[in-house]
């Protein structure tokens, strides 16, 4: 079968004991980089046997058939660089391959990023998103959080140390209110968890960051579905003193309904 094993983010203590068995005794490793995954076996004292394959981003497609033939007979063991195959690392068309060709696929768990940062954050937990790597490019990233600004669910991401200033002030422009955290080398020894608004943090960020990032957002808050408990809350804004203008607008970017209709409604509702 297929075996996807999750591999230290940071930390050589969390190879799991799974994972050190199949090190030593899988046929055949199919590795993200070769080089990084002999490192590890040397790191762990595990001195491993296995037929070493190539998967990665450029191969993966072409590979894919092969190593499923292959896993009908024999076990074959999937590792990425850190943490877990087919999220944000090669995997996915592997695996894709293998249940459309009816090959049993399993899993090692073990370290993750994405799930040792949100519990790190201090956010919500129950809901989140996973979105992957920020766009690179400044207009494909401010129509990125432009887009995911009224997401709910807590969001995380991955990013560039060279990069995290620019995004920071990204998401300021885009989630100003929003809390965040910044997770640097998790599991590592210089970790490091800055939380904050974007606001609060860029100062930080801009002085310059090393090391792996997971950035971790708030999630907004849920919008008013009812048009009528929107205009409702506008009047409720005004009659604590806001303009109606200014109150349709607020409500308008909290909610998700039309400034101009909240507005209007507002003008027409008839008194309390």
């Amino acid at each position: 079968m297929i075996i996807l094993g999750a591999t230290p983010i940071g930390n050589l203590g969390d190879a799991s004991g799974r994972l050190r068995e199949a090190l030593a005794t899988a046929p055949v490793i199919a590795a993200e980089d070769t080089r990084t995954t002999k490192q590890l076996l040397r790191a762990l004292g595990i001195d491993a046997s296995a037929v070493f394959v190539a998967l990665h981003e450029h191969n993966e497609e072409a590979a894919s058939p092969a190593l499923v033939e292959r896993a009908r007979d024999e076990d074959v063991l999937v590792l990425t660089d850190a943490g877990m195959p087919t999220v944000s690392d090669p995997g996915f068309r592997l695996v894709q391959a293998a249940v459309a060709a009816g090959v049993g696929v399993t899993c090692l768990p073990g370290p993750s990023a994405v799930l040792t940062a949100l519990a790190l954050s201090g956010l919500p937990t129950d809901r989140f998103a996973f979105d992957g790597f920020l766009p690179r490019k400044g207009g494909e990233r401010d129509r990125f959080l432009q887009q995911v600004a009224r997401e709910e669910r807590t969001l995380v991401l991955f990013e560039a140390p060279h990069r995290l200033a620019e995004s920071i002030e990204a998401i300021a422009r885009a989630m100003p209110e929003r809390r965040m955290a910044v997770c640097r080398e998790l599991t590592k020894r210089f970790e490091e968890v800055r939380r904050g608004t974007a606001a609060e943090l860029l100062p930080w960020a801009s002085e310059g960051v090393k090391g792996e990032i997971v950035l971790v957002i708030e999630g907004a808050t849920p919008a008013l579905t009812d048009v009528d408990a929107a205009v409702q809350q506008v009047l409720r804004l005004k009659e604590g003193g806001m303009r109606l203008k200014d109150a349709a607008a607020e409500v308008a970017e909290a909610t998700g309904h039309a400034r101009n209709a909240l507005y209007q409604a507002a003008l027409t509702h008839p008194p309390a």
